[in-house]
This record gives structure tokens, C-alpha cells and sequence, in this order.
């Protein structure tokens, strides 16, 4: 079949999904759209490659937030996605991490044209827009949180199926009326792609970061994170007696706060944009501890694919995250601790901190123990044998 694989965010596992699917004899096109600044994956055509890699969208990256400019260019790349569809005459198509206006362009455009397609749902904008709408928005914001609800429910019901990353969306699904094509695949991580590395290695020498024991957080920082909680752990560490280096990989707003935390609280910050993905093995190797942080009101409709690479990476993980979130579960299947994501968090998360980085032999045990449970649930064989079944069912 004909196919076009579009995720927004130009993620490692969804590149490496269609890869697969492209050996297995599809002629499929990955797009995503190069504005939205975040971690990448293998976005260039490789020696070998069978699939067609094509950026959509503008390269001028999309200020978060600047809500009316990003709903502007989010709309326009609903459009653009529908002459990608009608340019590599797509028999199906699917969408990852494409935001509500996108989705709701989209889905009419392809009502019209009578293609099927596929929503690989990541996230639940909707209930995290309610959440957040109150707190972080105003309140003007519950009528636009409103406004996502309907809109993201009739683009599910327009899919001609959904994929869900987590037991928990399907309750949203039954409510919507979509559950019955609605299937759940948990995410992963290119197992081959994201190995571990010797703590000490080229990046870490580059960094300055051989010779300081080091906590590490790669991945977005936006609604759905309080990046001063990342230097709060931090100076509860230093508080305690043990020296730590806060390494901070990301781009956008974040910076600004965590520079300013990490100078009130004197903390050692190295910040960086996000690297190239064929050093991320490196980037991750470098953490002594890693670092994941999710706000409560993301609940478990969100599930941080960094928690994934940081798994294959083989490392000690700390996560302030919601309990019930699936990746705290994986956390605490590797016997990471994870801890509710607000302040009073910070005594217990420092008291763990300086247990392992006291213990060399726990420090190889809890990384060894990540990289397996990554290398039993994170096989590329089976999600793309569901994920074909899926698509070649949508496309019939």
C-alpha cells in the first residue's frame, strides 16, 4: 500500500515504525514538520532507507507561546498535509502528535476526499488543555479547553481508526463513542538506535562533565513540566553534601527559569539546545541519575517518550510525575523512584539521590535493570505487525 506517516514532533520511534514498514515492502512517505523544536530522529534519507523522508510546514520554528500565531500555522499545516496526501496518493495516512487544528483541517479535507486515515493518539489535548486552563491560562481558556473537547472527539470519530498509547485512553475513547476502533499499542524506543555507553565518554569530555557527578533531563520542557523543580532537586542534593551538576538538554522558554533558579539556588547548570540524535547514546550515558518531570494535571493522558530512551539508555531514572502516569510504572518496574511533582517531593528525591550516587554496584544495577525491561517490551517486530494489520484493514 501507499502510505503517509506524519508525526509532527519528528520523534525517533515513529521514523523507526516506518522504516519497517517501508522494508516490508510499502511505499511509505514520513513527514513532519521541521518548526517544531523538540528532540529528532533519523529525519534524513539514510544509505539502505526504502521510504521517502518529506519536512511539511514552515522551518521557522513556531512560537509556543504566541497562541493565535501557532493556531495560525497549525491550521495551514492541515491543508498542506492534505496536498501531501494527494501528491504520494496515499491509499491511508496516519497522524502522530498533530495538534487540534491540524487534526480538525485534516479530517474534513480527507472526509471530502473519502481517504481513510489513522489517529495515533499521544496525547489527549483536550483533558490536558482543562487542566492547565485554569492555573497556568486564565480562565478565558476553559471556553478554547471546551472548544478542544468537541474538536478532538469529532476527529476521533472521523478516523477510520485509533491507536492509543495507554490503557487509560480508553475510557476517554468509550465516552467519545470511538472505543470500538480504538487499539492500544504502547510507545518504545529504537532499542538498536539508543544503547548504553560508558559514563565517561566523548560527549561527557566535550561537556566539561567527566570528573562531576551529574543530573541529567533531555526532552521538552512546556505546559505539562515544572523545570524548577529540575534545579530544586538539584540544590537538595547539594543541601545534603553531595556535589551535583544539573545538565539541562532543551530549547524555549524553560531557559530563561531554569537559569534563574540555578543562580538563586547556586546551582551548576550546564544548558544545552537539543543535540544531534546520533550522540544522544552519549547525551544519556553522561547522566549519572536521569531526570523526568510531568505536572499532576497531566494525569495519565500523557505518557513523556523520554522515560523510553531513557530506559534503553540504560540509567538510573528519577521521575516527579503523576503515579498513576504509565511511565511512572515503568520507573518503578526498574526500581526508579518516583514521587509527586511539587516541592514537597524534593527532601525524599535528594535523600534517594545521594543513595545512589554513594553506590557504584546499585548505580550498574538499576542501569542494567532499565535496559532490560527495555529490551523485553520494546521489540520493533510486533508493533509493526499490529500497526500494518491496522493500516492495511483502515486502507481496505
Amino acid at each position: 500500500m501507499r502510505l503517509l506517516v506524519h508525526d509532527f514532533s519528528g520523534h525517533p520511534f515513529q521514523l523507526e515504525l516506518s522504516r519497517e514498514l517501508a522494508s516490508r515492502g510499502h511505499q511509505v512517505t514520513h513527514s513532519y514538520c521541521p518548526a517544531w523544536v523538540s528532540g529528532k530522529g533519523r529525519i534524513h534519507t539514510e544509505p539502505g532507507d526504502t521510504l521517502v523522508i518529506e519536512p511539511v510546514g514552515p522551518s521557522e520554528p513556531i512560537a509556543k507561546d504566541k497562541f493565535l500565531k501557532r493556531f495560525v500555522v497549525e491550521a495551514r499545516l492541515g491543508f498542506q498535509l492534505l496536498a501531501q496526501v494527494r501528491r504520494t496518493r496515499a491509499d491511508v495516512a496516519m497522524l502522530s502528535n498533530a495538534q487540534i487544528p491540524t487534526l480538525v483541517v485534516f479530517a474534513f479535507g480527507m472526509m471530502l476526499l473519502r481517504k481513510p486515515w489513522v489517529l495515533w493518539h499521544q496525547d489527549v489535548y483536550a483533558v490536558a488543555v482543562k487542566a492547565f486552563a485554569a492555573d497556568k491560562l486564565g480562565r478565558g481558556f476553559r471556553v478554547i479547553a471546551e472548544t478542544f473537547t468537541i474538536a478532538e472527539r469529532w476527529t476521533s470519530r472521523r478516523a477510520a481508526a485509533v491507536v492509543v498509547i495507554a490503557d487509560s485512553f480508553v475510557a476517554v475513547h468509550e465516552e467519545w463513542g470511538t472505543a470500538d476502533k480504538t487499539t492500544v499499542i504502547p510507545n518504545w524506543a529504537p532499542l538498536d538506535e539508543i544503547v548504553p555507553v560508558p559514563r565517561k565518554n566523548a560527549w561527557s569530555a566535550e561537556q566539561g562533565l567527566d570528573d562531576t557527578q551529574t543530573l541529567l533531563y533531555s526532552g521538552t520542557l512546556g505546559l505539562k513540566h515544572n523545570p524548577g523543580l529540575l534545579v530544586g532537586v538539584a540544590a537538595a542534593v547539594r543541601e545534603a553534601g553531595t556535589p551535583v551538576h544539573l545538565v539541562v538538554v532543551n530549547e524555549g522558554p524553560a531557559e530563561a527559569v531554569l537559569r534563574a533558579e540555578a543562580a538563586r539556588l547556586d546551582v551548576p547548570l550546564t544548558l544545552l539546545p537539543f543535540q544531534p540524535y546520533e550522540r544522544l547514546s552519549e547525551v544519556l550515558g553522561s547522566g549519572d541519575i536521569l531526570v523526568v518531570l510531568l505536572e499532576q494535571g497531566a494525569g495519565a493522558f500523557s505518557v513523556p517518550s523520554k522515560t523510553l530512551s531513557y530506559l534503553c539508555a540504560g540509567r538510573p531514572i528519577l521521575g516527579l510525575m503523576p503515579a498513576e502516569n504509565l511511565a511512572s510504572q515503568l520507573v518503578g518496574d526498574v526500581d526508579g523512584l518516583v514521587l509527586p511533582p511539587n516541592a514537597d517531593s524534593l527532601p525524599a528525591a535528594a535523600t534517594w539521590v545521594v543513595s545512589v550516587l554513594a553506590d557504584d554496584g546499585e548505580q550498574a544495577r538499576l542501569g542494567k535493570q532499565s535496559r532490560a525491561l527495555a529490551e523485553r517490551e520494546f521489540a520493533l517486530k510486533g508493533c509493526a505487525d499490529r500497526f500494518e494489520e491496522i493500516l492495511l484493514r483502515s486502507a481496505s
